[in-house]
């Protein structure tokens, strides 16, 4: 199978250079230069217009390949990005229940956590792009590598299953021991600095110890979601899009969960049946090939079902 893309060089350096600008909107919008915390309404106000943002961009997207190469054509790359866009933004999801376990752990206060968030967003951003690079250059020279994605997947999705209830026990976590063990980390937290001066000698404050198991988080996460968005397409323009759509409002959706996170989690289970999902998927291509459409229905029923159960499991006076 080949990975053709429909993004032209100007596609590729306009949404590049969206992305820059909007990481710097978002850099200075959602906490400024002084450390402060996020509101639930502020980072509503923000996921909204994160996902209004993607919805235009795939609406755009349509009208240019509907005057360029057809109707046809723009159809299923809209229908592509948006379920890529849906299947990322639930698998970051993931992400944050990560997050609220490891800023638990260290106490990070809440004023202090949208620095290290943005910096995770930038190791996202980084990190999906070297790997959906390298993804399609596979795919492009072995197609027999999808349906590794797939086995990988549907393990993946099995094992994160069985483990949904299991927690990491950060302080036995080896990155974290080894750093501790070769680095000056400083007991207390230094505002929203990563490293301190003391009496010349430089130390590493707890903050760099989050810094780095965020960026890990976020480099085992990119490990799942690259693969299953290739199981809705090989174009590495939606590809790249749409994980970059849902990556840029992680920020903002984290601080719209933080508080209520307990609320969903069965939604764990529902993200578990759609790796799963996705990978049998990749795996019965040569005898069905499922259209990009049903497999979002399956995916949005999934989600939805998850998300109603959690909600309903949890509402008050439920023991």
């Amino acid at each position: 199978m080949e990975a053709v893309s429909i993004g032209t060089p100007v596609m590729w350096a306009g949404f590049i250079a969206f992305v820059i600008a909007m990481v710097m909107l978002d850099m200075f919008a959602l906490g400024g230069s002084k450390p402060r915390k996020v509101g639930v309404k502020e980072a509503a106000v923000w996921s909204g217009l994160w996902f209004g943002l993607a919805l235009a961009f795939n609406a755009l997207l349509w009208w240019h390949l509907e005057g360029s190469v057809g109707r046809e054509i723009a159809d299923q790359k809209a229908i592509e990005f948006l379920t890529g866009y849906v299947i990322e933004k639930s698998l970051s999801v993931d992400n944050i229940f990560v997050f609220l376990l490891v800023f638990g752990y260290f106490s990070v206060p809440s004023e202090y956590q949208r620095r290290v968030l943005l910096y995770g967003v930038f190791g996202a951003i980084v990190m999906r792009a070297v790997m959906i690079l390298a993804g399609a250059w596979l795919v492009r020279e072995f197609a027999w590598v999808l349906y590794l994605f797939g086995a990988f997947l549907v393990v993946t999705g099995i094992r994160m299953l069985v483990m949904a209830e299991h927690e990491p026990d950060l302080a036995r976590n080896p990155m974290l021991r080894w750093l501790r063990g070769h680095l000056r980390v400083t007991d207390d937290y230094h505002g929203e600095k990563f490293t301190v001066l003391k009496d010349g000698v430089r130390w590493f404050t707890p903050m760099f110890l989050v810094l780095v198991l965020i960026e890990a988080t976020d480099l085992v996460f990119a490990v799942d979601s690259i693969p299953a968005i290739f199981a809705i397409t090989t174009d590495p323009f939606i590809v790249f899009t749409s994980n970059i759509f849902a990556i840029l409002g992680l920020r903002a959706l984290y601080f719209l969960l933080a508080d209520m996170a307990d609320r969903f989690h069965l939604l764990k289970y529902g993200l578990a049946m759609v790796l799963t999902f996705i990978g049998a998927k990749m795996l019965i291509a040569p005898w069905y090939h499922m259209p990009t459409a049903a497999s979002l229905a399956v995916v949005a029923i999934i989600l939805t079902a998850s998300v109603i159960a959690s909600l309903m499991a949890t509402r008050p006076g439920k023991a």
